[in-house]
């Protein structure tokens, strides 16, 4: 039997989304003005395209619907909205881009407190994916529109602030430095694997919203689950290994960079 596929066409999701991307686009053409020093490439316009597009995807495409029939489908619209779209759109950001609200930025960090710590964004990414994987929660979720789009809200923020501390173009009091994203990174996707895993793994059907579902794809709902467990061990991995490699990369050629000026000065 083959799922049910429809798109949904949700208006306050696509007048939003067109709404940020039109700020982003204004943002993006004043940055590349005259005189403005870096202005952004086209690359930066395509990564807020693919993270809109990552949003999209995860919420009026099939996915959506399939997620309400098949638990591997509506695992990987979570990882859509946990790590890729924030991601893409948080690329997508330049210092030039950011430089109006830069200022404003600091200030709110400096009022958030505790919760501009890269610990909590690392509480929050952990925590909230555990809380609505509970399965009372999740399946609760499930059957209510307004509370599954608050588990969206919930991962897509999360998400946002996590990646937030690992790939801001400006540069902030909490900025993580030498290995700190090493053990940033690892400490979360270990904690967030191991779900993963138990997901993968159990050894009966954990929510009963698809415990009696039919085997859609020639799936049941036991192997369903487990899919989506390797879907989320799996991403994460990739997702850790790839970031870490970047940003050892990154590391190397600012360590480089350092060097050279602090040779200049010896010179001068």
């Amino acid at each position: 039997m083959s799922p049910r596929t429809s798109w949904s066409l949700e208006p306050g999701t696509l007048l939003l989304t067109a709404a940020l991307a039109a700020i982003y686009v204004v943002g993006w053409r004043r940055a590349r003005g005259p005189g403005e020093p870096h202005p952004p490439g086209v690359g930066r316009l395509l990564l807020l395209a693919g993270g809109v597009l990552a949003v999209l995807g995860a919420l009026i495409s099939p996915l959506d619907s399939l997620g309400d029939q098949m638990m591997v489908f509506h695992m990987a619209q979570h990882m859509l909205l946990l790590d890729i779209a924030p991601i893409l759109l948080i690329l997508a950001l330049t210092k030039g881009l950011l430089r109006p609200v830069t200022r404003r930025l600091h200030a709110i960090e400096q009022r958030a407190g505790y919760l501009a710590h890269p610990a909590f964004a690392v509480i929050l990414y952990v925590g909230l994916l555990w809380l609505w994987h509970i399965p009372a929660l999740y399946d609760r979720a499930q059957g209510n529109g307004a509370l599954h789009a608050l588990e969206h809200l919930c991962f897509f923020s999360a998400g946002g602030l996590y990646w937030w501390h690992l790939l801001s173009p400006i540069r902030t009091g909490m900025r993580l430095g030498g290995l700190g994203p090493v053990v940033y990174m690892a400490s979360t996707k270990l904690f967030v694997g191991l779900l993963g895993i138990a997901l993968a793994f159990a050894p009966h059907v954990i929510y009963p919203f698809y415990a009696h579902r039919p085997h859609y794809l020639g799936l049941a709902p036991l192997q369903d689950q487990s899919m989506a467990g390797l879907v989320m061990a799996l991403e994460q991995s990739i997702v850790m290994g790839t970031a870490l490699v970047v940003l050892f990369v990154q590391m190397l050629a600012e360590s480089e960079r350092e060097a050279q000026r602090a040779e200049r000065f010896e010179i001068a």
